[in-house]
């Protein structure tokens, strides 16, 4: 007997292909997405396609009848409603939940309107998503809860419910995500000696081009193809040094939050797999290319970092929507062990060897020998906001940060002393400070250096300007936009102030401050207060 599967929200078609790899028969799919129900369908082939483009919530709301023409009845039914509302990447986790949990729930009255329905077949139905959302889902709905008639209750959260880290089940990427429903637990097959790391993943792709006229190995699937067919892998598209430098500015000097690696970590497993491509934020992935130039991934690459076989294709016109579709799925080697659990406790005896895909010749957009021109940087908006901190100098969770506003056109420039994070974060600004730990000839160079820099800056609309300009421009003219102010005070903490240890006593907000963050304020606020 082969099990049939419903999948719901099934985007590229990750959570259904691990089932499939596992044997089951996949036999119908939604989702909202044009990309994603190509794909889907591509990857999965039938007479009929297998993926509709269909609104859940609107599907979980159909009578009766319609509703079962709609849905086919199946042993098993997964889905993974979109996580965006519930990440914590989105406003940091402070996003509104209002569509996220109406498209929760209509996945669950689903579920529910399918388990208690008269001579039901559903045995498993899974539900995946980031792990945020554990703490806005309830242990079990009513049926009133659902807006269904009845007295069923519907029992979410079974004894397995919860986080499971990829990485522990052959996944080459530490991303979590939390599961609940009724399904058996998935065995893990990796311990933390034997983890699939970045490198490993870039050895049997080989670098983009370098394999094109050879084997290239599955590190997922342990197969091999050869290099000319591997789709979306033979390219580079290579990050502007403006982008990667504010990039590493982020990785590792984030305010209050601690360092990542950059270029990316190779002896680890990859980290989550983001929806947006970017080349200049936090979450950018970024792999090197040689003397200091960087690259993004390939498609590829992201692809078997989220496990995909190496034969999937991704149906989008460009590589940001291909980048979509692989971010935002359900790693396929975790979806394999979710379905080989239910195998294993039936058991289904499923053919569980590797399934190749076959394609027809169509309009499949393919990246290998796409040329990508660097990124030109190009000047700021007129209102570009400001708000960073002293470059590489946070003391005890302590920073020094310069930030603008506006009051209508005009600009406006100010300095705070910033601590912790949080709920535990705590802003001071317009400190009545007083200097006498500092000697007068250590004033007396503050004083030069603060005549020197607004003599140079002006005004605050010359400092809003000099801040709009590329890189390149105020390299060429010397100007001193927040980047460079900031960066010069450091040079002169490092040059004249280094031997200031400890903390001082700030009588104003009760507060003992490290000595550095102080003098950078005083420093900054000197120089904001002539150029006013």
């Amino acid at each position: 007997m082969v099990y049939k599967v419903v999948d719901f929200f099934c985007g590229a078609g990750g959570f259904s292909e691990g089932f499939h790899q596992a044997g089951f028969e996949i036999i119908k799919a939604f989702d909202i997405w044009d990309p994603a129900i190509k794909t889907h369908n591509k990857n999965h082939p039938s007479a009929v396609p297998i993926a509709t483009k269909a609104d859940v919530q609107e599907i979980s709301l159909l009578k009766d009848e319609e509703f079962e023409e709609v849905v086919p009845d199946s042993e098993v039914i997964i889905g993974s409603p979109p996580c965006v509302a519930f990440s914590n990447s989105n406003k940091s986790g402070k996003a509104d939940k209002t569509l996220g949990i109406t498209l929760l729930k209509s996945y669950l009255r689903i579920v529910a309107r399918k388990m208690f329905k008269k001579d039901s077949i559903l045995k498993y139905w899974i539900l995946e998503n980031v792990t945020n959302i554990e703490k806005y889902i309830q242990e079990e709905y009513t049926m009133e809860e659902l807006g269904l008639s009845g007295n069923d209750i519907l029992t979410v959260k079974n004894e397995y419910a919860g986080v499971y880290k990829m990485q522990y089940y052959s996944v080459p990427s530490t991303r979590k995500r939390y599961i609940c429903g009724e399904f058996p637990a998935p065995v893990p097959v990796v311990t933390d000696d034997r983890l699939v790391t970045l490198q490993n993943v870039i050895n049997s792709l080989g670098s983009p081009h370098s394999r094109e006229n050879q084997m290239i190995n599955d590190i997922n699937f342990n197969t091999e193809m050869p290099g000319n067919l591997v789709t979306d892998h033979h390219y580079i598209k290579e990050i502007a040094e403006f982008e990667w430098k504010k990039a590493e500015r982020q990785k590792q000097d984030k305010g209050y939050m601690g360092r990542m690696s950059f270029p990316e970590n190779m002896e680890k497993p990859a980290r989550t797999i983001m929806a947006t491509m970017s080349g200049s934020s936090r979450e950018s992935f970024i792999l090197p290319i040689e003397n200091n130039r960087y690259r993004y991934p390939t498609i590829r690459e992201v692809a078997t970092v989220m496990s995909f076989p190496i034969d999937y294709r991704f149906y989008g016109e460009s590589d940001s929507v291909k980048y979509k579709l692989v971010g935002n799925a359900v790693p396929p080697k975790f979806s394999y062990a979710l379905a080989k659990a239910i195998n294993d406790e039936i058991p289904l005896n499923n053919n569980l060897n590797f399934k190749k895909k076959t394609f027809k010749e169509d309009e499949f957009v393919n990246l290998n020998g796409k040329k990508y021109a660097i990124k030109i940087e190009k000047k700021k908006n007129k209102k570009a906001k400001f708000k960073y901190h002293i470059p590489y100098m946070k003391i005890n969770t302590y920073r020094t940060e310069l930030l603008n506003s506006f009051n209508g056109e005009q600009v406006e420039w100010t300095v705070e002393i910033h601590k912790s994070q949080g709920k535990n974060a705590e802003v001071f600004r317009e400190l009545p400070l007083k200097m006498s730990f500092l000697s007068d000839k250590e004033l007396t160079i503050i004083n030069n250096f603060s005549d020197v820099m607004s003599k140079r800056i002006v005004s605050f609309e010359n400092l809003q300007e000099s801040y709009r300009k590329t890189s390149t421009e105020k390299l060429e003219k010397r100007l001193i936009g927040p980047d460079e102010l900031l960066s010069e005070v450091k040079r002169l903490i490092i040059s004249k102030f280094e031997h200031y240890k400890g903390d001082v006593n700030i009588d104003s907000i009760q507060k003992e401050v490290p000595y550095k963050i102080v003098i950078s304020y005083y420093i900054l606020e000197t120089i904001i207060k002539k150029i006013d």
